[in-house]
């Protein structure tokens, strides 16, 4: 709904509220629950507003870095992006180290850093391996195409009444063999 440049916000916050309470009266367990609010005020759908729309800048803007990035890494740049991606994550390693250090991450905190560290790592490592596969399975793609383009031309040469050895030629011509 705040997507919407018909609704506003104080439509918004009506409509949930009465969705909460219909939900309510049905006894669905989710609203039942004590840590569910009554009713949502106009002032907590803006801040969720403007924290969604904080979030969606900044994803855009990672976005903009990273194509910047892949751009000038050229057209096949997963290697390269990956060793990227990796340099980033020993950066950040070793920023979390100095907070540690700096005590700007106490004990409490640290292990769930880590933990997100340790997760964005295995996504990273995940990510190169998917983006290597892809690559591979568009170049397995592409020469499939071009053999099958290859026999076709030699089929039309033999059809078109040129020998075999006429039509051979022509498909290593498409295959890039001679």
């Amino acid at each position: 709904m705040l997507d919407n440049p018909r609704i506003t916000q104080l439509e918004a916050v009506e409509r949930i509220n009465a969705t909460l309470a219909e939900l309510r009266k049905s006894g669905d367990p989710e609203v039942l629950d004590p840590a569910c609010p009554e009713a949502v005020s106009k002032s907590a759908v803006n801040r969720y507003d403007l924290q969604m729309r904080d979030v969606g800048e900044r994803l855009r803007q990672s976005r903009e870095v990273a194509d910047r990035w892949i751009n000038k890494l050229g057209a096949a740049p997963q290697g390269q992006v990956g060793n990227l991606i990796n340099e980033i994550l020993r950066t950040l390693s070793f920023d979390v180290t100095l907070f540690m250090q700096e005590d700007a991450i106490d004990k409490e905190t640290a292990p769930a850093v880590v933990g997100m560290l340790k997760d964005l790592a295995l996504t990273t490592m995940r990510l190169e391996k998917a983006a290597n596969l892809n690559v591979e399975r568009e170049r397995e793609i592409r020469k499939q195409t071009l053999e099958d383009a290859a026999e076709k031309v030699g089929d039309a040469a033999i059809q078109r009444g040129l020998t075999k050895e006429d039509a051979q030629f022509w498909r290593e011509q498409v295959l890039g063999i001679r």
